[in-house]
């Protein structure tokens, strides 16, 4: 894989901002399971492999995963990913996933804080492999 020679700032980057829902909700006191994380990553590396490629391309696999904080159901995640390298067909890209709104069920069960500053909860390095240019 050959490194590219921008500026980390100038290389692709997607964001998205969900809630994390009931539905999401897989473990007692409404803990959201960590690969909830992992789908929010893959549907960022499509975004960036369209961007980049003009095709959805094929996530190979992650180098690291971290789980650092834990999302309950009611939390807002924002996610963000931005490819890191380039080679010919591989797309090694870099994944943060944030808190930045935390559900408060012990106030109301429709109560909910905006995080001051937010809480990293998933970090993670993967590549993706898109087709050859023709």
């Amino acid at each position: 894989m050959s490194d590219d020679a921008r500026d980390p700032a100038e290389m692709p980057t997607a964001r998205l901002r969900v809630r994390m829902s009931a539905h999401d909700a897989h473990y007692g006191g409404d803990l959201v399971d960590g690969a909830r994380m992992l789908g929010l990553f893959g549907d960022l590396a499509t975004e960036l492999c369209i961007r980049e490629s003009g095709d959805e391309g094929l996530f190979a696999g992650y180098a690291s995963v971290e789980f650092l904080a834990p999302v309950h159901a009611g939390d807002y995640i924002e996610a963000v990913g931005r490819i890191i390298r380039r080679g010919t067909r591989s797309r090694e890209m870099a994944f943060e996933a944030r808190k930045v709104i935390v559900g408060r069920p012990d106030r109301a069960p429709s109560a909910a804080d905006v995080l001051a500053e937010p809480v990293v909860v998933c970090r993670a390095r993967g590549t993706c492999v898109v087709p050859k240019a023709s």
